[in-house]
């Protein structure tokens, strides 16, 4: 039988399962809420799963470890294999998940040259935002495209997430537009995701990881704010998984 690797990415909002075969095709990936207990909801993942090793990353790598006797591997690493077996040309990769966002760029080998974590507050994380779209009375999955549908973007002057929502509640009753603020927002953490980028990477494609990269208004204002190609995978929040998961054959 042919032998399968396994990546688990198990993040503060979501976990992530890929499996790989012996020629790092994906044959399997599957996702779940992480829960309050993410080793209940890792192990409800990989029941049944056939691999003959499996490697995690992610916040909660360290207690699978312990829990599963797996490898482990940094998030930083895993995300830049995932992007390059993605995408083989990128040189930067900006990930922004549930709780935190990562840019990291890439020597021509593909190994990390140089990164930037923002894992203190939510400011600018996918938190954030549903926080924000939550307040304008938008779902999660359409706030990008009202955005984008906006004629202006209307200045949000704090990032913090508490002095942001109080913002926008201002606004609202001020009676500004929905949309606008909406984009204002967008525009607002895209400025930071930008000086993230901008910081370890000056050019070359950018793979946009991370739940936050499904955003279309998102996707469009790096784009415009960089000047440089911005790549998405099909599926942006399996990237860290599949990274770990070709780390796993690496390491058979």
């Amino acid at each position: 039988m042919e032998k399968r690797f396994a990546g688990i990415d198990i993040g503060s909002r979501t976990i992530e399962l890929v499996v790989v075969n012996a020629s790092g095709k994906i044959v399997t990936s599957l996702q779940m809420d992480t829960g309050f207990d993410p080793m209940r909801a890792a192990r409800d993942l990989i029941d049944g799963m056939s691999y003959d090793r499996i490697m995690a990353t992610g916040y909660g790598r360290n207690l699978f470890e312990i829990s599963f006797d797996a490898l482990t591997v940094t998030e930083i690493k895993a995300h830049a294999v995932g992007a390059r077996a993605c995408f083989p040309d990128a040189q930067a990769v900006l990930d922004i998940g549930g709780q935190d966002s990562k840019a990291i760029s890439l020597f021509e080998t593909g190994k990390v040259k140089k990164f930037e974590m923002n894992d203190r507050c939510a400011a600018g994380t996918g938190k954030f935002l549903e926080i924000m779209a939550r307040t304008l009375g938008f779902d999660i999955e359409s706030f990008g495209r009202e955005a984008l549908s906006a004629e202006k973007s209307l200045t949000i002057s704090s990032m913090c997430t508490v002095f942001a929502e109080s913002e926008v509640t201002s606004l609202i009753a001020k009676g500004e537009n929905r949309r606008e603020i909406a984009r204002g927002l967008h525009t607002s953490v895209i400025q930071r995701a930008a000086g993230m980028i901008n910081r370890v990477s000056s050019d070359g494609d950018i793979v946009f990881t991370g739940g936050v990269a499904k955003n279309p208004c998102m996707r469009q204002l790096l784009t415009e704010a960089l000047g440089r190609n911005v790549l998405a995978p099909d599926d942006p929040q399996c990237v860290g998984a599949l990274g770990a998961a070709l780390l796993a054959m690496e390491a058979s």
